[in-house]
């Protein structure tokens, strides 16, 4: 039987961020009150569902399949607005995708989803990390950052999906005025202003480029200068520390010949292109590295690994 066909948009009540991302979204357009959802309230305009969970986001996993259990409606897509925490405090708009694709399957998961997989990365990653840096001359601009984060943390999901954060602390969470812009491009991302949505991958995309980025810090700078311009598509992105290694101990050990280095690098690679197949179907699948974040020996092995698979290593040249 097939489903009618829902994008979804969930939000975490007990975090002010995302309620009050929410709330702006409600405040945009004419929403019809839709069923309650596992005892919460949903919203829906056109194909766009938001639902209201009373509830934490990083340990709730299999959403898409819960929403569909309980309406009968099939889940194409999930956004999670939400709140970014980093110690610097820094005030930030930022936007990322999801998973743990470098956790063993015998750790420990802190931050929710699936050890060693990765959900597929929304399209719209690179689009709407776009439209957040265009407010970069805006009101907000002498006390936010406008950020594009690497793949990390849950919940787990089998739909493409992004999180859309105000960062970083307490005191910025509760910014309606950062939470009016985040809605705003959701609203027009979706559509939901009439519009044809920014950031969707269509027919006539296929067989561009798209973009797995490996390497460097948890904010993704080299990455994002690429990201910023026009007609880049960006999958999942693995950071140094999402990319365990350990050297042979061997001294005579040849980067280029011997054995590749022990770790869960390998695993991460492979689930970060994996998941960006499933977002972007016939796309030319491409690998972003951030050469200077590693060592010779560290680059030497990433780059057999890759040639294995037959997925070229691009320059900044080769995308735009």
């Amino acid at each position: 039987m097939e489903f009618p066909k829902v994008r979804l948009i969930i939000v975490s009540m007990p975090d002010i961020a995302s309620l009050i991302q929410g709330e702006a979204l409600l405040e945009l357009g004419e929403w019809q009150q839709g069923p309650i959802v596992e005892e919460s309230k949903t919203w829906r305009r056109n194909d766009v569902c938001m639902w209201f969970l009373e509830s934490g986001l990083l340990h709730e996993d299999d959403l898409d399949k819960r929403w569909t259990n309980a309406t009968s409606q099939e889940v194409v897509e999930v956004i999670f607005p939400s709140r970014h925490f980093a110690a610097s405090g820094q005030p930030s708009l930022t936007v990322h995708p999801i998973g743990n694709p470098h956790v063993g399957v015998d750790e420990e998961l802190s931050h929710g989803g699936r050890a060693g997989q990765c959900p597929p990365p929304s399209p719209r990653l690179g689009p709407w990390f776009r439209e957040i840096l265009k407010h970069q001359n805006g009101e907000l601009a002498d006390d936010f950052s406008f950020t594009l984060e690497v793949t990390h943390h849950g919940p787990w999901l089998e739909v493409p999906c992004l999180f859309i954060e105000i960062g970083s602390s307490e005191s910025h969470w509760g910014r309606r005025d950062a939470a009016a812009i985040l809605a705003d491009i959701i609203w027009r991302g979706l559509g939901l202003d009439g519009g044809g949505g920014i950031g969707e991958w269509r027919d006539e995309h296929h067989s561009q480029k798209v973009i797995v980025g490996i390497g460097g810090g948890h904010y993704a700078p080299f990455i994002g200068r690429l990201a910023s311009n026009e007609g880049i598509w960006l999958g999942h992105m693995c950071a140094n520390h999402s990319l365990p290694m350990t050297k042979p101990t061997n001294p005579e050990w040849n980067p280029l010949t011997g054995e590749l280095p022990k770790g869960n690098w390998a695993q991460a690679i492979n689930a970060a292109i994996k998941s960006t197949r499933i977002s972007f179907p016939n796309a030319e699948l491409w690998v972003y590295l951030d050469k200077k974040s590693f060592k010779g020996w560290q680059r030497q092995a990433i780059r057999r690994h890759l040639e294995a698979q037959s997925i070229p290593i691009g320059r900044t040249a080769d995308f735009l």
